[in-house]
């Protein structure tokens, strides 16, 4: 009797939370969900508070409080988006009426025109034998980014290669890039802005072709390494209609906080890294991080509650992986709040050349693609692999409020 009764109490303690995790849904059909949400106030650099922890990704930017409830959560990550759009990258543009997509000769077009200019986006798709429709993976650079491409071939997903040229050079010239003939007011956005707009165009374009090219849209990914992967991260963040997101050694501007870089050695802190990947003005921070209202744990919060992925590698100092684990420790938490930390995993391994997936990973990138692009719940992605066992990264959230 004793024991059905244990039984029966684990019962009613687990069951509300599987329950409520199964109502969170894994991916969204629109780009962003809030986008009608007021932007929060947005103060200047000397009317900015100091926050010396990582600031709490469930307190409202006002400092009237947090909110851990899911329904809050659209509100919430909009300011977060709001924040990081107004002081880092620039502002994402919206989708434009004016698109138009092809799909012949296995390319896919999208031709985006905004004051009656038009900048066009090609990608030649890999699309598996069959009739699909066919879960995808958009890489950066080429069809998988910089993972191994089998990984997908295997499985039957398409892969879309993304030509971030056409829409942003690497090094960008300062409102001579392809997109500054769409939006010439804005021409100090950074290259993150601007490529994960032309990431969200590339789905627009996979949306108004779905006749022709069998995209099963609700299970598509992103993935790319090192400057990649922070554009990975941004485009994942920005776009909730992407389901998976795996971002690869992504590093200062990535994964890793701001904040934390700044207590460690030779890595890419905020006044280190590239000023044509950013907005000019986010240096004025370059002295003063904690003036800065988010941090990068809370760019990665804004993919929740999709699936997301980080991998890292502690080989090259430049990486701050330190910093990426105590910012995927503090983003981790949102995931748990919501009842789905299975949705979010880690792994930062050495011994292998920079982006390349060293065998040891594989299995672990394998398990997200097969759970969301594939929609096998058996798998296990509860995914924390990490060298930095004696790092105390709960100091860094140790004013944040009780997420239960």
């Amino acid at each position: 009797m004793k024991l059905r009764m244990s039984v029966f109490l684990l019962f009613i303690i687990i069951a509300p939370v599987n329950l409520f995790a199964q109502k969170v849904p894994h991916v969204y059909d629109v780009e962003n969900r809030g986008a009608n949400f007021a932007a929060p106030v947005l103060p200047t650099l000397d009317q900015l508070p100091e926050i010396k922890e990582l600031p709490d990704p469930f307190a409202w930017s006002d400092g009237s409080g947090r909110s851990t409830k899911f329904s809050d959560w659209s509100r919430r990550r909009n300011e977060i988006a709001a924040e990081i759009q107004h002081y880092e990258i620039g502002l994402k543009p919206e989708r434009p009426n004016d698109i138009t997509a092809t799909y012949i000769n296995d390319t896919l077009i999208v031709n985006i025109t905004v004051n009656g200019k038009t900048l066009t986006l090609t990608s030649a798709v890999i699309l598996p034998e069959g009739e699909g429709p066919f879960p995808a993976v958009i890489g950066v650079g080429r069809g998988s980014g910089s993972l191994p491409s089998d990984i997908f071939s295997s499985r039957n997903i398409a892969q879309i290669p993304y030509n971030f040229g056409q829409v942003m050079a690497w090094q960008q010239t300062r409102g001579n890039e392809p997109i500054n003939r769409l939006y010439p007011e804005l021409c100090d956005m950074g290259a993150y802005a601007a490529w994960s707009w032309g990431v969200s165009r590339l789905i627009d374009g996979l949306e108004l072709v779905q006749d022709e090219l069998p995209i099963d849209l609700k299970h598509m990914a992103i993935t790319g390494c090192s400057f990649a992967g922070k554009m990975a991260l941004y485009a994942g963040a920005f776009d909730e209609r992407i389901a998976l997101t795996i971002a690869q050694e992504s590093g200062g501007g990535g994964a890793a906080a701001w904040r934390v870089s700044e207590t460690l050695g030779n890595v890419e802190t905020l006044g280190k890294t590239s000023h044509v990947w950013f907005m000019e003005s986010l240096f004025q921070f370059a002295n003063d991080v904690d003036k800065l209202p988010f941090d990068h744990h809370e760019l990665m919060a804004m993919v929740a509650p999709r699936a997301l992925l980080c991998l890292g590698n502690p080989d090259y100092e430049w990486l701050a992986d330190e910093s990426g684990y105590v910012s995927c420790q503090a983003a981790k938490r949102v995931w748990e709040t919501f009842g789905i930390p299975d949705r979010f995993g880690f792994s930062i391994v050495a011994n292998h050349p920079h982006c390349q997936l060293p065998d040891v990973q594989r299995p672990e990138v394998e398990a997200f693609v097969d759970k969301f692009l594939l929609g096998d719940a058996t798998v296990n992605t509860n995914v924390a692999v990490h060298p930095f066992p004696e790092v105390d990264y709960a100091k860094w959230t140790e004013s944040w409020g009780n997420d239960k």
